[in-house]
């Protein structure tokens, strides 16, 4: 059996983003790219640049305690808080 071994949680707040820009940046990147060029061997080939240029723009801007704010100005809080 492998033993995975876990980040401290005080690494979530970086994990997180850059989990969920990964994710969020190939599904984006594959339906573009795939509408541009269609699948072919040229989406082969230009999908993992596409992918790479859409990452490095949306981690760094993926800033999850400014987005917690706007979302708590547009959404009630829970009754009790």
């Amino acid at each position: 059996m492998i033993v995975v071994r876990k980040l401290p949680a005080r690494y979530a707040p970086i994990v997180m983003p850059f989990v969920l820009s990964i994710l969020m940046t190939a599904v984006v990147s594959v339906i573009s790219t795939l509408r541009s060029l269609g699948a072919t061997p040229a989406f082969l080939a230009a999908w993992p640049g596409a992918w790479g240029l859409s990452w490095l723009v949306a981690f760094p801007t993926l800033v999850l305690p400014l987005v917690r704010r706007i979302v708590a100005s547009l959404v009630a809080a829970p009754p009790g808080r």
